[in-house]
């Protein structure tokens, strides 16, 4: 189904972590960073634990089990638009949408398309343009115009699978701000504070599993698989730009316990020995 509604949620379990921290929103650079873009005191990033593996068809179950945890409801923080203080949810959500937000891009070469495009000189230096308005967001110069008018004539360096990966996503709230956000001149503070903060929420695994094996005399056998992909502890971060609250956690491809070892526990050591035996022909 596209959108959850009240009903079975499939008995999942959360559990708040709060002694999680994201040393990026905490650092004294990304702090002023924040102050000068105002969104300092509007971004917050907070963690949370579930027990099952998630499974992506089942997504809308899973969000809606999240927001019906008795563990979230008091300590998932959100952005009043009233009093523009951080509260708590404090009520179950009866419906909800979740979209599925690509985290496939692993480099900051991503951007390298502004330099190519006359958006960014090499120098790094962001190209200024006459002003116009993109409403609420004065357009000064070519990176937020390429970010936010469609009919630019170079919007399509960027496709709209590359404006909905999470990195774009993050780097475009970076660029625009806050209301009072005084802008840079240079692209390298809004680079260096979108890799900080993205690696934070997106961690690379890397599992390395070595059998070593006796064979024949003095013969050693040396397995080593290298399984990469993308590890998941759920983090459910909550960005505010403005007064726009943004789930971030819907955002971060859920894959949990890639793969088991098991395959290397069940071979059996003879018949592992006599495999390798045949496929080296080594001698003795």
């Amino acid at each position: 189904m596209a959108t959850g509604e009240l009903g079975d949620v499939g008995g999942y379990y959360f559990r708040f972590l709060p002694q999680k921290t994201f040393q990026s929103l905490n650092s004294k650079e990304i702090t002023s960073r924040l102050r000068q873009w105002s969104m300092l005191g509007r971004i917050k990033a907070q963690a949370f634990g579930f027990d099952q593996t998630f499974q992506a068809y089942r997504k809308d179950d899973f969000v809606m089990a999240f927001f019906k945890d008795p563990n979230v409801i008091p300590n998932l923080k959100l952005l009043s638009d009233s009093s523009g203080q951080w509260i708590t949810l404090g009520t179950e959500v009866k419906k909800i949408e979740a979209t599925n937000v690509p985290c496939t891009q692993l480099s900051m070469s991503f951007f390298h398309r502004l330099y190519d495009g006359d958006i960014v000189r090499d120098s790094g230096h962001i190209v200024k343009c006459l002003d116009s308005f993109c409403d609420p967001f004065l357009i000064s110069d070519e990176l937020r115009r390429v970010l936010l008018v469609e009919d630019s004539e170079k919007y399509e360096i960027f496709s709209q699978p590359d404006r909905e990966e999470f990195l774009f996503c993050l780097f475009k709230h970076l660029c625009l701000g806050g209301a009072l956000c005084q802008y840079e001149d240079v692209i390298s503070p809004y680079l260096e504070t979108a890799k900080l903060i993205y690696k934070d929420l997106v961690r690379i695994l890397l599992v390395c599993a070595i059998l070593h094996q006796r064979i024949m005399n003095r013969h050693f056998l040396t397995l080593l698989w290298i399984l990469s992909g993308v590890i998941f502890m759920f983090y459910t971060t909550v960005m505010v730009w403005e007064t726009c609250l943004n789930a971030l956690s819907n955002y971060v491809p859920l894959l949990f316990f890639i793969y088991h070892f098991s395959l290397l526990i069940l071979i059996d050591k003879h018949l592992l020995c006599k495999l390798i035996q045949e496929k080296c022909k080594e001698p003795t």
